[in-house]
């Protein structure tokens, strides 16, 4: 089975277009791809096969996403500000990325998050009670922190709670600041999503 990060968006493997997408926004950011070691390999033959060139740092990933961001910021050696995005998330605009490292210098940090529009309920013990969804947001990526902060944060011990950046960083008393997202800035989970994204970015190519 092709792990998602690698399936073809496009023509290209979704990751490299996350990937592309920030180098385009800011052609001298330092790029590190954390990945499962036993797929290093098969990253060097899709760059080859697809004359993928961008510079990039890999790190060997580890069993949940907490602990492969703890891997990754192992390789981040500047003290600036930096981002963490889901490499499923391939049509993130430059819009964005800009945007939230932006703000991310004014308040410390940046989160982006969109409305939810559907009607939510939620389920307790065979229950199910309304939640007032303008109180709800959903939670995108790329999430901008200063790299202290975002180290010291991941010194922790894995927890469950622990579902994104923002709650990692959360933990330890910071208040996140919240910013627009944008709708087609999808994730990749389902075999709808990438189809999804399929036309989305025909529809842009016009």
């Amino acid at each position: 089975m092709v792990p998602k990060q690698f399936l073809l968006l496009a023509g290209m493997p979704v990751v490299m277009h996350s990937l592309q997408a920030f180098h385009r926004a800011f052609p001298r950011i330092s790029l590190v791809l954390a990945l499962p070691r036993n797929q290093f390999g098969l990253w060097t033959e899709l760059c080859d096969l697809h004359n993928f060139t961008i510079p990039c740092t890999l790190v060997a990933g580890g069993d949940t996403r907490f602990h492969s961001v703890q891997q990754a910021l192992t390789a981040v050696e500047h003290d600036g500000l930096t981002a963490v995005h889901d490499g499923a998330r391939p049509l993130v605009s430059l819009t964005l990325i800009r945007s939230v490292f932006t703000l991310a210098e004014i308040h410390g940090n940046c989160v982006p998050v969109i409305p939810v529009n559907e009607s939510i309920r939620e389920v307790r013990e065979g229950r199910s009670t309304p939640v007032d969804r303008n109180c709800l947001r959903t939670v995108q990526t790329p999430q901008v922190f200063k790299v202290q902060q975002l180290k010291e944060a991941y010194r922790q011990t894995f927890r469950e709670q622990f579902t994104d950046d923002a709650t990692v960083v959360e933990s330890l008393g910071a208040t996140i600041f919240l910013a627009a997202g944008e709708p087609v800035n999808i994730k990749i989970t389902h075999p709808h999503d990438l189809a999804m994204a399929e036309i989305i970015l025909e529809k842009a190519a016009r």
